[in-house]
């Protein structure tokens, strides 16, 4: 039965080929949208180089201190110290890194000014990301005990400072505010968007100016805790919340100004969404706003297929009707009409499918986005999937429905 509407809406699709290529158009462009949009989120939140390991990692990267009715806050970034005390010491996790946010600094080579984005970590941070050595390898504990002025750099770097036709860069110096450091290593370079793994230059924490040694509870550092597990993350989180409960209250309470202290271990999606929201009503506030977004996206383009099928469906009526009277029931006929559409949207998704990858590949290859790393994967392949599947339902089910209801003497005089 599956396979005769599927020929039977080839049949149609052939019967009409402008008809066929305005339907086509509209399904193609909307899901190429969407797939686009799906691909990005996935280079934002998915786990990608070097951030290959998210899918069992926890972010702590911000401290907020307020007081019970959240009328006064202060906020920001965590010190090396406090990171040291009470995420280095988490015995449930496998690993934690501690890694600097990113700062601005400058070289010049031959009287050109080169903008540097600086980042200071601990050794961990080789471990708990992948970064890939193309010369060289990182730092190590000692070249931190002994504050060694040593540097990974970038690719990116490597080209600008060096040039790209350079043997090789491992050994040689570079200078950065005035300071002269030894190239241990070259990495290939991080996108933008991975802020906590984005740098053009590396240095060990106790190189000058990471002010690792501020006391207090806020900082300019983060900490990426990987757990052995995924399913174990949660059991890190138990353990920080512990350790976090267990703060003394005279740390953070600056004169009795605030009362409450609020530090998380999130994942990385978790992490991301509470920069913007504060509480679980704005949360629930920002998913409205995202679902409407997606419900226009989705439903203006939906409308309008719905009119271009119910006029498609229409010139069938005569053979509707006929059916009727040798009593094809209105459940056959609604699926029927179901599965059309969602044929002739899976067709449309074959296009889309092949338009996003130009449109993925002309973003990478940009230079928009440095590193760019769109992809087409398994899960971004899945999603695009059920796209099609609820893209088709919504464009279809409607005038498949009004179509089924149609009376007999009704269906054979149209």
């Amino acid at each position: 039965m599956l396979t005769n509407y599927i020929k039977i809406a080839w049949k149609v699709l052939l019967r009409h080929p402008f008809y066929t290529f305005i339907t086509l158009f509209g399904i193609t462009l909307t899901l190429t949208v969407l797939m686009v949009v799906t691909s990005f989120l996935d280079h934002l939140f998915g786990a990608h180089y070097p951030e290959n390991k998210r899918s069992r990692s926890l972010y702590i990267a911000s401290i907020i201190q307020t007081d019970s009715a959240n009328t006064t806050m202060s906020s920001g970034p965590a010190s090396f110290d406090f990171l040291t005390k009470y995420a280095k010491s988490l015995k449930s996790a496998e690993r934690v890194a501690i890694m600097s946010n990113f700062s601005f600094s400058n070289a010049y080579v031959n009287g050109k000014r080169i903008k540097l984005n600086t980042k200071y970590t601990d050794v961990d941070f080789w471990s708990v990301t992948d970064f890939e050595f193309l010369e060289g390898k990182p730092y190590d504990e000692t070249n931190v005990r002994n504050a060694d002025h040593v540097a990974v750099i970038t690719d990116a770097l490597r080209d600008q400072y060096f040039g790209s036709d350079a043997a090789t860069t491992v050994g040689r110096s570079i200078d950065i505010e005035n300071i002269r450091y030894r190239v241990i290593g070259v990495v290939k370079g991080s996108p933008p968007t991975r802020i906590y793994t984005y740098s053009d230059v590396y240095f060990p924490y106790t190189s000058p100016k990471s002010n690792y040694e501020n006391k207090g509870m806020r900082g300019r550092f983060a900490a990426i805790v990987l757990a052995e597990k995924a399913s174990d993350r949660e059991a890190v989180q138990a353990e920080f919340d512990q350790y976090v409960a267990r703060i003394p209250k005279a740390e953070y309470s600056e004169n009795n100004r605030f009362n409450v202290l609020v530090v998380k271990a999130d994942t990385y999606f978790d992490h991301f969404l509470n920069m913007f929201v504060r509480s679980d009503k704005d949360r629930v506030m920002v998913y409205t706003i995202v679902g409407l977004v997606l419900l226009m996206i989705m439903g203006l383009p939906a409308v309008n297929l719905v009119n271009v099928n119910v006029s498609r469906i229409l010139e069938r009526a005569s053979e509707i009707g006929v059916r009727k009277a040798f009593g094809a029931p209105s459940k056959a006929l609604l699926w029927q009409f179901i599965i059309e559409n969602v044929f002739i949207t899976f067709i449309g998704g074959a296009f889309a499918l092949l338009l996003t990858w130009v449109v993925i590949h002309f973003i990478n290859s940009s230079g928009w986005i440095a590193y760019a790393d769109l992809t087409i994967n398994l899960p971004v392949f899945a999603i695009s999937l059920l796209l099609c599947l609820v893209f088709g339902l919504l464009s279809g089910v409607l005038p498949a429905f009004r179509m089924s209801r149609l009376k007999i003497a009704e269906a054979l005089k149209a």
